[in-house]
């Protein structure tokens, strides 16, 4: 057995090992006199002895101290002793994706079927199931930024937050994809792991903050890929009127409002970080696009950690307080009968 480097992995409990045990010797002898003065009430002194015969002093004191060995031995136990080292080797595969989804009623046009959200959604769950690795995210932005689901390995997790994804998710109408990239920077751990930001958008940033705020992103290593949503044409944006049927959104002049695919602010937005922009395409293929790319920068090892521990050996002591109240309990406090000679 390796006995290198032994300690306590959980020093904090030793004072249970000690403390313990002298407060158990301090209830034994508050017991042994309260039994004294028991007797003492009970008969007198010329007769406790005959009345006693039987008793053994030294199998009580035995069992006490089985007792409040296993006492001290508990608080040893959860002190969690070690000895002896492994080595444990962890390995991160693949680096940090975060969705950027827009939410806004102009993702609810129609010249992606059946609308640009459901088409983008589509597209996000392919490229998760294909990638299989590495952590991913999901914030959703209109008006307003909102992270849906941290980054994770747990792929159902993420689906289940990307399936809840609906223009009522952030209740803040508009588009601001400057606050979007904000959220998505202060989603992210600052560690040295690859960060990539995927923006899906049909690029109507109306607070006109994206590419400024892509610009700092960049000093700081965040690379944003742009995926556009739509088409430059446009088409007008679908809602569901209180029948429930789908109706074209209009202005407060009647109008039709019409969303259009901006794919110059998307181009400068990856372009400011050193990504890429693909327009998404009917069968989201602009992302199948960016997910080779994103492939192609990260290794599939990004990096191997190697950290020494020690042993844990505390089920040793459990198995030394199992046995001590076993003896404790079969120990009697009387002594055995004489056998009387012929």
């Amino acid at each position: 057995m390796n006995l290198a480097h032994p300690h306590f992995a959980e020093p904090g409990w030793l004072w249970l090992a000690l403390l313990a045990p002298l407060g158990l010797v301090l209830l034994q002898r508050y017991a042994a006199w309260a039994r004294k003065r028991q007797l003492a009430l009970f008969a007198a002194p010329a007769l406790l002895a005959d009345l006693t015969r039987s008793h053994s002093p030294a199998r009580r004191t035995l069992k006490e101290i089985f007792l409040v060995a296993a006492v001290a031995a508990m608080g040893l136990a959860l002190a969690r002793p070690q000895w002896g080292e492994t080595t444990e080797v962890s390995t991160s595969f693949g680096g940090d994706v975060l969705f950027l989804v827009d939410c806004s009623k102009s993702m609810l046009a129609t010249d992606a079927s059946p609308n640009r959200l459901t088409r983008a959604k589509y597209a996000i769950q392919d490229f998760v199931q294909k990638r299989a690795r590495g952590r991913v995210g999901l914030i959703a932005f209109s008006g307003d930024a909102f992270l849906q689901c941290p980054l994770t390995f747990d792929y159902e997790a993420f689906r289940q937050a990307l399936q809840n994804l609906d223009e009522n998710t952030i209740p803040v109408p508009g588009t601001d994809i400057g606050r979007a990239l904000d959220e998505g920077y202060r989603a992210m751990e600052k560690t040295d792991r690859q960060k990539i930001m995927i923006l899906v958008t049909d690029g109507e940033d109306l607070e006109k903050s994206g590419v400024t705020t892509a610009q700092a992103l960049a000093e700081k290593g965040i690379v944003v890929h742009a995926i556009g949503v739509g088409t430059a044409g446009g088409s007008p944006i679908q809602i569901l009127n209180e029948r429930g049927m789908a109706v074209p959104l209009r202005d407060r002049d009647g109008s039709v409002v019409v969303s259009h695919l901006d794919e110059q602010t998307l181009t400068q937005i990856a372009q400011a970080t050193h990504g890429s922009y693909e327009p998404l395409g009917q069968l989201g293929e602009g992302l199948s696009r960016v997910r080779h790319l994103v492939d192609a920068s990260t290794n599939a090892a990004e990096f191997s950690k190697a950290r020494k521990l020690g042993v844990d050996r505390y089920y040793i002591i459990v198995a030394l307080v199992i046995v001590l109240i076993v003896l404790e309990s079969l120990i009697g406090t009387r002594r055995r009968p004489r056998q009387n000679a012929i």
